[in-house]
């Protein structure tokens, strides 16, 4: 039973590292906020500019280049229309980022409960064998003592995943509410700059 609680923190822990890498890689600054889409955006002020951005954001597949295609599709649509099915894709775009971090969040709690149950397990066997045995000489204590140490490892490897997990699901959430702020900027001045030429 206590291998079944080893091989599962063991699974833990590469799932953790898992979606570690799988979020590091898909929330760089570059992926979501890309140079070319924010440059593209700097200098769109005419229909033809409008077209240029539109290109950036197709050949850069990214967060804002989709909420960029979706508002710029709808310039025709009045300004509060617009506003709110931006909004609403912005929402959706944000879960996307947040994908995996519940994983991390899960981790988080499940491994130190996962080196506890370890812990206890081992502490059972141990105690069991002793009450079966006696505890004789000094030899036997020695035995009780290297069996404690190696049962506690189940603790200590639980909250050696769970410890890393929490710093990065604290780093990779704050991230995403970074670029999500970044986002509702350049896209709020994109639409005022828009409707405003319209008046």
């Amino acid at each position: 039973m206590e291998i079944f609680v080893y091989v599962l923190l063991g699974l833990t822990s590469v799932v953790g590292l898992g979606v570690v890498i799988w979020r590091g890689w898909t929330l760089r600054w570059d992926n979501v906020v890309p140079p070319a889409i924010t440059g593209a955006l700097v200098e769109c002020s005419t229909p033809e500019d409008i077209k240029a951005l539109r290109r950036a954001c197709e050949t850069q597949p990214s967060t804002l280049g989709r909420l960029l295609l979706n508002t710029s599709s709808h310039l025709d649509w009045p300004k509060v229309e617009n506003v709110s099915a931006l909004e609403t894709a912005a929402r959706r775009e944000i879960v996307r980022l947040e994908r995996g971090l519940i994983v991390l969040e899960i981790i988080i709690g499940i491994a130190p409960l996962l080196g506890l149950v370890g812990t206890i397990l081992g502490m059972i066997t141990v105690f069991g064998n002793l009450g079966q045995t006696g505890l004789n000489n000094m030899n036997d204590a020695s035995k009780l003592a290297v069996g404690i140490s190696l049962i506690l490892r189940a603790t200590l490897i639980g909250l050696l995943i769970s410890i890393p997990s929490l710093i990065a699901w604290s780093y990779f959430t704050k991230k995403v509410e970074v670029l999500a702020v970044e986002m509702e900027t350049l896209c709020d001045d994109f639409i005022r700059r828009q409707y405003r030429d319209k008046k």
